[in-house]
């Protein structure tokens, strides 16, 4: 699957419809309601008008996928997507979208087994089972994957499952 593919997959089916509808509502108002009344716009040749109202209608189309984008994508990575979506639809400017791309969490890890995506600080698989992260023979709590001797009990760890912690 492309990169593209995976980015459009993350927009939900939702927000694709809204966008479609607000756009071509925006462009038909803009065009024949609102340029076509405008005493400034009259002279202008019906090209031009129809420029400025496809532009129009295409920003706020690309703005209506970016909010649906930033709902999906905090989604999948188990943040607060309800409050995330009202800060990149309410704040100006995009403003609200580029601080969630600046500061949002990592994708979780997935399952080595089942490939199931798992929430942060889980040990085990919610679907299958399978253990996340390392664990200590000694004292059953989680380790680092790079850590020689366990933090809690310091018992020497075993070579143990890989990860992807």
């Amino acid at each position: 699957m492309s990169e593209k593919q995976r980015v459009w997959d993350v927009i939900p089916k939702t927000a694709k419809i809204i966008g479609i509808v607000a756009t071509v509502g925006c462009g038909l108002v803009l065009r024949f309601a609102a340029l076509a009344t405008d005493p400034e716009m009259a002279s202008w040749e019906g090209w031009q008008k129809n420029l400025l109202s496809f532009t129009i209608a295409l920003v706020a189309f690309f703005y209506i996928l970016l909010i649906g984008y930033v709902y999906g994508d905090a989604k999948r990575r188990y943040m607060r997507y309800a409050m995330w979506t009202w800060i990149a639809a309410l704040m100006p400017y995009a403003i609200g979208a580029i601080i969630y791309f600046a500061i949002r969490d990592p994708l979780p890890p997935s399952c080595p087994s089942c490939q199931t995506p798992a929430r942060p600080g889980f040990a085990y698989c919610t679907k299958c089972g399978a253990p996340l992260k390392r664990s200590c023979e000694g004292c059953a709590r989680m380790t680092e994957p790079d850590w020689v001797n366990c933090a809690y009990c310091g018992k020497k760890l075993g070579s143990g499952t890989p990860t992807n912690s």
